[in-house]
């Protein structure tokens, strides 16, 4: 399959949405096919995929996390094997290649919780307990969303968490560090609060989705939450609106991403909010300072969920909707294709490719 790019979806399928009970898994798609072929080879009919990551380097090689553990496959999804993490079957949310050590892995979970491979995925260790209070209390356990490394300090670690902020490790997941209070900060202002399924107002704030690093941008990191995008200069301990809607009518932030080809680009997939039927791409050139909209001619059924880059090609980008929409560019987004999952397909969560 040299030469060859592929697309994968991730169907969570029984989070809050109707389904037909076995729909859940990883989809693929060979760019220029329209055909989806869902994937097993040893991945569980019933687990529910929350991430895929493909290897930077390696574009065969993907893990997928799901609620019945992590698993890794070699030949692109035709086989997979479930890692051995000390917790079989934790519930995965997040899974990281570090972009300076690609034997170093990382894997996030519900309840929180922090994984690392020092060898390829060979052998895992639990990384220590964060030890975060548990400020926002939702219907689910608090889960670790999104992972990223600063490629101007190696050892530098940040999460972001559903629902309860962000935390970092300065010495790579072996301890780590509350980044929380500043975001708390904003809901003294009442446009920053937001309660949907807790006992306080802060959950809109605590709400994260992702986050992103950038080697253009030392010590900084970007977030996802459900206020917006956000980001802080100085590891964490201080946070900034970035004021997404000065550019956008949406603002639910459930995605940003770096562009491995240029750490001044970022992409961000935005929405009404959680359950909405519009979502978009948007795009900076200038490490987050300005942002134009990307996508064109689509029309998303329902929140955008996540945005993928091709890491070896800066032309193609992905997305999907979390009605099972996947739309494509090939020529930089000057034009745009949809490819809808098949039939039946919902709570679409996660997209990669390579």
């Amino acid at each position: 399959m040299a030469g060859t790019t592929h697309v994968y979806a991730g169907v969570a399928g029984t989070v809050g949405a109707e389904h037909s009970g076995n729909l859940a898994g990883v989809f693929r798609q060979e760019v220029g096919d329209k055909r989806w072929d869902r994937l097993g080879g040893g991945l569980p009919e019933d687990a529910e995929v929350h991430a895929i990551t493909v290897h930077p380097s390696d574009h065969d090689t993907i893990y997928v996390g799901s609620t019945k553990g992590l698993y890794r496959s070699g030949d692109r999804g035709n086989k997979f094997e479930r890692l051995a993490l000390p917790d079989g079957e934790a519930d995965i949310w997040s899974v990281l290649v570090h972009p300076k050590d690609p034997r170093r892995i990382y894997a996030g979970a519900t309840p929180v919780g922090v994984y690392r491979s020092d060898d390829a995925g060979a052998h895992w260790k639990k990384l220590p307990d964060p030890g975060l209070p548990n400020r926002v209390i939702m219907a689910f356990a608090c889960r670790v969303m999104r992972l990223d490394v600063d490629p101007n300090s190696p050892d530098d670690i940040y999460a972001t968490m559903e629902a309860n902020g962000a935390m970092r490790s300065r010495n790579a997941g072996e301890s780590w560090e509350d980044c929380t209070a500043d975001l708390i900060r904003f809901c003294e202002e009442p446009k920053y609060r937001s309660r949907i399924g807790s006992q306080t107002e802060i959950e809109g704030m605590l709400d994260g989705h992702a986050l992103a690093c950038s080697a253009a941008a030392p010590h900084t990191v970007f977030l996802a939450n459900r206020m917006g995008l956000f980001r802080s200069d100085d590891r964490g301990e201080h946070w900034a609106d970035m004021e997404i809607g000065r550019f956008s009518p949406l603002t639910y932030g459930r995605d940003i991403r770096t562009s491995p080809h240029d750490p001044k680009v970022l992409y961000a997939a935005l929405s009404p909010a959680a359950r909405s039927t519009d979502g978009s791409i948007y795009k900076s050139d200038d490490v987050g300072k300005t942002w134009k909209r990307f996508d064109h001619g689509i029309k998303a059924d329902a929140t955008m969920m996540g945005v993928t880059l091709h890491p070896k090609d800066p032309n193609q980008v992905y997305a999907v909707s979390r009605a099972g929409q996947v739309f494509g560019t090939q020529d930089g987004g000057k034009s745009w294709h949809e490819h809808r999952l098949p039939d039946g397909v919902r709570d679409a969560y996660c997209v990669a490719c390579g």
